[in-house]
Order: C-alpha cells, then sequence, then structure tokens
C-alpha cells in the first residue's frame, strides 16, 4: 500500500486546459516538498460541475480527514466563497496562481485564503507536460475568452483571450517530441482566437502551418474544440494538404436554430454551420465531426429543438457532447424564459440518442479499414480520427497500423499488420 502522507492527489473536472494546468500544478506541488495534499482543479461549465466539486470535497473530508484540500479552477475563481466556506477547505487558489510555483511554496502559510482576484491580461504558460500514463501531450497555446455568450461564465472564470507566442509553442512542441511523444494536442480556451492578441494579425492556421514544418518529427498534430465561425482559410488549407494534421473536428455549435443561436449570443448561423462541416468532409474524406450541443435553452420551442436535432444529420456528425441548458449565477440566460426541467432532459436524452446511433454508424464504417493506430494504456489505441480500437499486446505510444475486423459492446477490434518503429 502506497503511503497516502506522501501523495499529491489531483481531482479534475472540465476541460483539457484543466488537464494541462492539474499536471502543472503536480510538478509544482511536488517541487515545492508538497505531500498529503488534495488538489481539485474545479470547472464551471455546468451547475452539476460545480456540484462535483462539492461532492468531491465532501468524500476526501469524510475519507482523509486532516489532508491538506486546495481548491482552484473556474468554480472556484467565480464563487470563491462558497468554497471557502466548505468545510475541510485549506486554500482556495485563483486560476491565475495555480501553476505558479510561489502559490505552492507559500501554500500552507496562506490557509484558510483565497488567493488572487480577478483573472488577469497576462498569460502565465504552463511548461509542457510530461504526462506519466499518458500517449500524447497537451499543449497550452491560448486561455481566455472575449466572447460574451448568453450561458456561458468560463470568461469570468478565466479572463480575456490571450496567446502564447508561435515561438513558445514552437519550442515546447519540439521538448515534447524530443521526449518520445507521438501525437501533440493544442488547447486552451478558445483556441480559434489564438494570435489575435499578437502582433502580425496572425490566425491559428498559420501557427498550424508553422509548428508541422518547424517540427516534421511530429507524428500526429490535433486541436482541441473550436468555434466555427472563427475557422480561417488557411487552417482548412492545412487540413486538405497535411496528413499529419488529423481528420477529427470537434465544434462549439451549441444549437441549430438561428433565432436560439442569436439568444445565445453565438455568431455563426445555422447554415454557415452546415456549410463547414460539408467543406471539412470535401477537404479530408476521412474526416469526422463531432460538436456541443445544449438542449432546452430558455424559450426554445419543440420546433427550434428540431433544427438542432436535425443538425447531427444535415452537419454528418459523428459524435455529440450534450448539456442539458444549467443557468449560471449572473449570465444574462438566467433572466430568459426557462424551458421546464423535464422537457430539457427529454431532450437532452434525444440528442444523446441522436449522437450515440451517429456514432454507432460511424463505427461500422471503419470495419474493413486499415488505421495507423497510437496506443493508450489497456490495449486500446486512436485512429487518426480519434475512434477507439481494441488491439491487444502492444505498447502505450507506439504507432501501429491495424486491420479493423469487428465491434463488439460499442468498441472496434483490430489486429496488427506493422509498427512504427520510429515512435
Amino acid at each position: 500500500m502506497p503511503d497516502r502522507a506522501a501523495v499529491i492527489e489531483l481531482v479534475t473536472f472540465g476541460c483539457r486546459l484543466n488537464i494541462v494546468e492539474s499536471e502543472a500544478m503536480r510538478r509544482a506541488a511536488s517541487a515545492a516538498g508538497e505531500r498529503d495534499l488534495v488538489i481539485i482543479n474545479s470547472c464551471a461549465v455546468t451547475a452539476e460541475a460545480t456540484r462535483d466539486t462539492g461532492r468531491a470535497v465532501r468524500r476526501i473530508a469524510r475519507e482523509r480527514p486532516g489532508t491538506f484540500i486546495a481548491v482552484t479552477g473556474c468554480a472556484a475563481q467565480t464563487e470563491p466563497q462558497r468554497y471557502l466556506d466548505m468545510p475541510g477547505v485549506d486554500r482556495v487558489i485563483a486560476n491565475d496562481a495555480k501553476t505558479l510555483a510561489e502559490t505552492w511554496v507559500n501554500l500552507r502559510s496562506a490557509a484558510g485564503t483565497w488567493s488572487g482576484a480577478q483573472p488577469s491580461s497576462h498569460q502565465h504558460r504552463p511548461a509542457p507536460p510530461g504526462f506519466e500514463g499518458h500517449t500524447r501531450s497537451f499543449l497550452q497555446i491560448q486561455n481566455g475568452c472575449d466572447h460574451s455568450c448568453t450561458f456561458c461564465i468560463i470568461p469570468r472564470g478565466r479572463g480575456p483571450s490571450r496567446s502564447s507566442t508561435m515561438d513558445e509553442i514552437i519550442a515546447d512542441a519540439r521538448l515534447v517530441v524530443a521526449s518520445g511523444v507521438a501525437e501533440i494536442v493544442l488547447t486552451g480556451v478558445d483556441l480559434t482566437s489564438w494570435g489575435h492578441d499578437l502582433p502580425g494579425n496572425l490566425r491559428l492556421g498559420n501557427l498550424v502551418r508553422t509548428l508541422l514544418r518547424a517540427v516534421p518529427d511530429l507524428a500526429r498534430l490535433r486541436l482541441s474544440s473550436l468555434d466555427c465561425i472563427e475557422i480561417d482559410e488557411d487552417l482548412l488549407a492545412v487540413w486538405g494538404e497535411e496528413p499529419r494534421l488529423m481528420p477529427h473536428v470537434h465544434l462549439s455549435l451549441q444549437a441549430g436554430d438561428d433565432l436560439i443561436l442569436k439568444r445565445m449570443k453565438r455568431r455563426h448561423t445555422r447554415a454557415q454551420a452546415v456549410a463547414l462541416c460539408t467543406r471539412l468532409r470535401a477537404l479530408r474524406p476521412d474526416m469526422a465531426l463531432s460538436a456541443d450541443l445544449i438542449a432546452g435553452f430558455p424559450t426554445e420551442t419543440e420546433a427550434m429543438f428540431q433544427n438542432t436535432l436535425a443538425l447531427v444529420e444535415d452537419c454528418g456528425l459523428t459524435s455529440l457532447h450534450v448539456f442539458p441548458f444549467s443557468p449560471r449565477p449572473g449570465t444574462p440566460a438566467t433572466r430568459m424564459p426557462a424551458v421546464h426541467g423535464t422537457k430539457v432532459r427529454e431532450r437532452a436524452a434525444q440528442l444523446r440518442a441522436a449522437g450515440e446511433a451517429a456514432a454507432a454508424r460511424h463505427r461500422l464504417g471503419k470495419i474493413g479499414t486499415r488505421p495507423m493506430l497510437l496506443m493508450e494504456r489497456g490495449g486500446v489505441g486512436r485512429t487518426p480520427d480519434f475512434t477507439r480500437v481494441r488491439l491487444a499486446d502492444q505498447t502505450p505510444g507506439a504507432l501501429v497500423q491495424a486491420l479493423i475486423t469487428h465491434e463488439d459492446k460499442g468498441l472496434l477490434h483490430g489486429q496488427c499488420l506493422s509498427t512504427d518503429d520510429r515512435h
């Protein structure tokens, strides 16, 4: 049994950016000599996410009495007193402070306090992570958001959009590739806004093209969630030209009805979303498209919901992240006429069922193909379009070409054809 007093435990909720920051906090806390510490990295995107943080605090306080508990992340940033008042919480740490070395050096001397204020315009960039047990590396290239979607509290938790420089990102990517990692995922809060605050009118397409050219040994580059209206022409061109840019795009669509999109203060129309998806599939016939969709946004009628449901077919989506509408304190959507909770749950269930059916069709279409898999732990690998495939007796991190033979209980199975010994 491990010595629990020596453990630094991370409990991470929410986005990939939180995963990056959790690893940075683990390194900083370990370097500061911390032990018997639990760090809860919270999310505020939904009410359920904030409840998850509270449940985690209560569980850890009950199971590990006397352990030092630090709470950080977007829920802590937007409601610090809520967590300071919870029995068992010793420190609440601002998003801007959570990856700084001095925060962890001085952790216990400031117990019982809120570390930080509102997010700043400064971009503190965690060092590139070497994730223990992971086969890909997430690189944070951007933080914050300048938009004001009426349902979203995240700009209050993350502050304005700010970008890492191209030179910083390339240097990080070279370090990661030199360590033997085959795949990098670029991540941020609003990834397609990267470069807007940098000199030279840079866009995400500039970065992707330059990064792939500057790091020729990088086998795979993947992008996290994108805002469809901000995908620039150069980025689209790279997908058509560069096989190392993976053919999977996750889109922040949220709805498929123009009036609901307007009330959300989204900046695209339904037609623009459908046209983009059509264009992406034309550029890369192997492209897989997934999306975030909200069910039961205030004022949503049945006809409006059906327009959103139809996006699954009209955009050719292969999987969904479905969010029942959740009012967030202080956002404009909380003042709009609400859809009854039962109806919200019913619509979310319909969207999930449509997403599961689309995912099943996508998996069946992979049978007989011969993709290159990036292997993960547990004998599962990922195709370029991020589909999971069971493949026995392979080393995590290896690139393996496989024949997809069949599906069983929602998981594809394959057999190894060859291994790329360079990774």
